[in-house]
């Protein structure tokens, strides 16, 4: 079943397209990746699918519901989550509080003060950061910030999670246990993810379908194999005619 789908989405910025005719489908449980070179108009997607811009064309369906008109808010109450790729904490909470907010602010408006903070314990626990909950979100490294914000994202219980770089600025090591951490978290809660990342070795470990953005548009889409040999793809992230492979990226 599709959960999540756009139809020609379109957004300028004075005299430029930054996303032109943008047209995709999620489906439940699946995870779908992004990419493409820097300024393909990736975050403006996600800015456009969870409500902070609005589009200048097109439509955006959840659950077959149209939801083009709704603010982020109303969004996040009916099931969406979303992470930024530079997080931004609230710096004099802790890294437990930082949860609680997002399940108080919950999609079901069901938990209070003790259940929102058992539930963000748990996600804290779920994400590897128990033993600092109590710390202040200044304190922690890049990986686990990160983790962090994923853990805020789901304290409002999402049935989409939109993931906008997890593992910019992640070692090797850090961005495989990020794998093993979505792909456990779609397992685990079914959720459906849409991911934008630069980590290619993420990229054909844990997405089922991957689309290829540039210069607004969707250049390509299909099984990672599939993109990774296209050489209009190549051409995109190398600038040039080369016999490389995004997947060497």
């Amino acid at each position: 079943m599709v959960l999540l789908r756009a139809e020609g989405l379109t957004k300028r910025f004075g005299g430029m397209t930054a996303v032109d005719g943008f047209s995709f489908h999620l489906r439940e449980g699946e995870i779908l990746g992004i990419i493409g070179p820097n300024g393909a108009g990736k975050t403006t997607v996600f800015n456009l699918l969870s409500g902070l811009l609005v589009p200048d064309a097109g439509r955006v369906f959840f659950e077959e519901r149209d939801i083009t008109g709704l603010r982020p808010y109303q969004r996040c109450r009916l099931g969406f989550g979303r992470t930024f790729q530079i997080v931004q904490p609230f710096p004099q909470m802790s890294v437990l509080e930082n949860v609680v907010v997002s399940a108080l602010f919950g999609r079901r408006g069901r938990f209070g003060a003790a259940e929102a903070r058992h539930r963000a314990l748990e996600l804290c626990r779920l994400v590897g950061l128990e033993p600092k909950a109590d710390h202040s979100p200044g304190s922690l490294t890049v990986a686990e910030l990160k983790r962090m914000e994923v853990a805020r994202s789901l304290g409002s219980e999402p049935k989409v999670l939109l993931l906008d770089e997890p593992m910019q600025g992640l070692t090797v090591v850090e961005a495989r246990e990020a794998v093993k951490l979505v792909r456990s978290i779609r397992d685990l809660f079914g959720v459906s993810v849409l991911i934008i990342e630069h980590v290619m070795h993420a990229v054909r470990d844990l997405c089922e379908r991957v689309i290829v953005m540039h210069y607004g548009t969707i250049l390509a889409q299909g099984l990672y194999d599939e993109v990774a040999a296209d050489r209009e793809v190549v051409r995109a992230y190398l600038g040039e005619d080369d016999d490389s492979e995004v997947a060497t990226g």
